[in-house]
C-alpha cells in the first residue's frame, strides 16, 4: 500500500479539487488515501459541536469515497484517539476530559467519559466508511501523559508508568473497534511505543495482530509488530510556504533501500502542525514534492527514468532538487497556485521592503513623522510617487488573481488566514503608504 495522508485539520480542500487530484495521485503510484478529518467530518447529534462551519457534508464524504474507488484508491479514515485532540478538547463541553486541565492536547484515559466519547466518534466515522477495511487511530505524541492528577494517582496505586497507561488505553480503543467491526484492521503511529520496553509491551499483550504500528524506525519482531514504511513530508516548519522538493527527496532516498520489504508507505504534508498553529503548507504547493516521493516509492529509487515520469505527470520541463525549483508552467491541478505562491515567497516581501527602506525620497521627505502630520513637499513626493503607485497596482492585481485561484480550491476561512499570514504583513505597509501619499 502506498498511501497519501490528507491531514484536514487546516486548509481542507474542496471536494471539487480532490476530484482533480485523485486521478493524479493514482497516476503517480498511490493506491490509498489516509484521511484525517478532524473538524471537517460532519459530526451530528451530541457531537455536532466538533464540526467546522465549513465541514464536509455527508454527501461530500460519500463523494470522496466514490472518487477514490473510481481511481482505485483505498480510503482509510484516521481518528485521533489519545493525543492531537485539540479540536475536541478546546470545547468547554469536553474540557473535563483533558489529561492536564490547562492543555487541550491529550485525553485523560482514566475518566470513563473519554472512552465513551471515542466510541461515539469512531462509530459516526465508521458509519460513513463502511467500505473501508482499515482504520487509523493516531495515538502519537500524547503530550503531558502522566502529568495529570488522575494519572499520578493511578501510577502510584498500581505501581505503573506512563507506558502502561498508554498501552491500557490503546488496547481499550482497539478492543472496541475489533469487537464492534469484525475484520476491520487497525493502524497507529509508533512513536509512543518506542519509549516502552519490549517487556512492557509483552506484559500488556501486544502480540495481537489486531493493530499495526506504522512509522519509520520501529522493527522488533519480538513484539509481533511490523514496521510499515516510509513517511516523508515536504514541509519543514510553519513558515515554509513552498513544499521542499529537495527535502522530500532526501527523506525518501534515505529509506528507499528497505522499501521493497515494507508492505505500506505514506507521503504526508502538514497544512498545520496542530489545531492551533498557523497554516504552513498548501496542498497544490506540495504536489511536486509528493510526486517525487510517490514515484521514488514505486520505482525503488530516484533514477533519471523516475524523474522523467514525474516531469511528464506534472507538465514540467525540468527540476532542480537542490534548489527545490521546477522549470516550466506545470499542468497539474493547482499549478497556478504553486507558481503564485512561489512569486509571493520570492518577491513580495523583498520588493516592498526594498522600496520602503531604500527609497531616499520616502526616508527623507515622507517618514512616519511626515505622514502622521500630513506634511510633505509635493516636489519630493513626486520623486518616488509613480514608482510606489505602480508597485502597489501590480501587487494588488496579482493578489486579486491569487485570491480567485485559492477560492477555487479552499473554503473562505483558509483563504482569509493564508492571506493574513503571508500577504497582509507586507502589502498592508505598502497600502498604508499609498493611502497617506494620496
Amino acid at each position: 500500500m502506498r498511501l497519501v495522508h490528507l491531514d484536514l485539520k487546516g486548509a481542507a480542500p474542496r471536494v471539487s479539487y480532490l476530484e482533480q487530484v485523485f486521478p493524479l495521485l493514482s497516476q503517480l503510484g498511490a493506491n490509498g488515501i489516509l484521511i484525517e478529518y478532524e473538524d471537517m467530518f460532519p459530526f451530528k447529534e451530541e457531537l455536532e459541536v466538533l464540526r467546522s462551519p465549513y465541514a464536509y457534508s455527508e454527501e461530500d464524504i460519500e463523494r470522496i469515497q466514490q472518487l477514490a474507488e473510481l481511481h482505485k484508491l483505498e480510503v482509510i479514515p484516521l481518528v485521533q484517539t489519545f493525543g492531537h485532540v485539540e479540536f475536541i478538547l478546546k470545547h468547554e463541553k469536553y474540557q473535563h476530559l483533558r489529561e492536564v486541565e490547562r492543555f487541550p492536547n491529550s485525553f485523560n484515559p482514566h475518566v470513563p467519559d473519554t472512552l465513551a466519547l471515542l466510541k461515539s466518534i469512531l462509530s459516526q466515522v465508521m458509519e460513513k466508511h463502511r467500505r473501508s477495511t482499515w482504520i487509523h487511530i493516531g495515538a502519537d505524541e500524547v503530550f503531558h501523559l502522566g502529568e495529570g492528577m488522575d494519572s499520578k494517582n493511578w501510577m502510584s496505586y498500581n505501581k505503573g508508568d506512563t507506558g502502561t497507561i498508554y498501552l491500557k488505553h490503546t488496547k481499550e480503543v482497539v478492543g472496541f473497534i475489533t469487537t464492534q467491526y469484525w475484520g476491520l484492521r487497525v493502524l497507529m503511529w509508533d512513536d509512543m511505543l518506542r519509549k516502552i520496553s519490549v517487556l512492557g509491551c509483552r506484559s500488556q499483550g501486544c502480540r495481537s495482530r489486531g493493530c499495526r504500528p506504522w512509522d519509520a524506525g520501529l522493527r522488533d519482531a519480538d513484539l509481533g509488530m511490523q514496521d510499515l514504511g516510509c513517511r516523508s513530508q515536504g514541509c519543514r516548519s510553519w513558515d515554509a510556504g513552498l513544499g521542499d522538493a529537495g527535502l522530500g527527496m532526501q527523506v525518501s532516498g534515505m529509506q528507499v533501500s528497505g522499501m521493497r520489504e515494507m508492505p505500506q508507505a505514506s507521503s504526508s504534508c502538514w497544512p498545520l502542525y496542530d489545531h492551533y498553529s498557523v497554516l504552513c503548507e498548501l496542498l497544490p504547493v506540495s504536489i511536486p514534492s509528493l510526486a517525487i516521493c510517490l514515484q521514488t516509492l514505486v520505482n525503488g529509487g530516484f533514477t533519471e527514468e523516475t524523474k522523467r515520469k514525474v516531469l511528464d505527470a506534472l507538465g514540467f520541463q525540468g527540476m532542480q532538487l537542490e534548489q527545490s525549483m521546477c522549470e516550466g508552467r506545470g499542468a497539474f491541478p493547482g499549478a497556478e497556485i504553486y507558481h503564485m505562491v512561489e512569486q509571493v515567497n520570492g518577491h513580495l516581501k523583498e520588493s516592498i521592503l526594498k522600496t520602503l527602506e531604500e527609497e531616499s525620497g520616502i526616508k527623507g521627505w515622507f517618514s512616519p513623522y511626515h505622514r502622521k502630520r500630513l506634511f510633505g513637499n509635493p516636489r519630493n513626493m513626486e520623486s518616488f510617487g509613480s514608482k510606489v503607485l505602480k508597485l502597489h497596482e501590480d501587487w494588488e492585481g496579482f493578489i486579486h488573481d491569487l485570491h480567485t485561484q485559492l477560492e477555487r480550491v479552499y473554503f473562505p476561512d483558509t483563504v482569509e488566514e493564508w492571506m493574513e499570514e503571508n500577504i497582509n504583513p507586507y502589502l498592508d505597509q505598502l497600502r498604508d503608504l499609498v493611502r497617506d501619499y494620496q
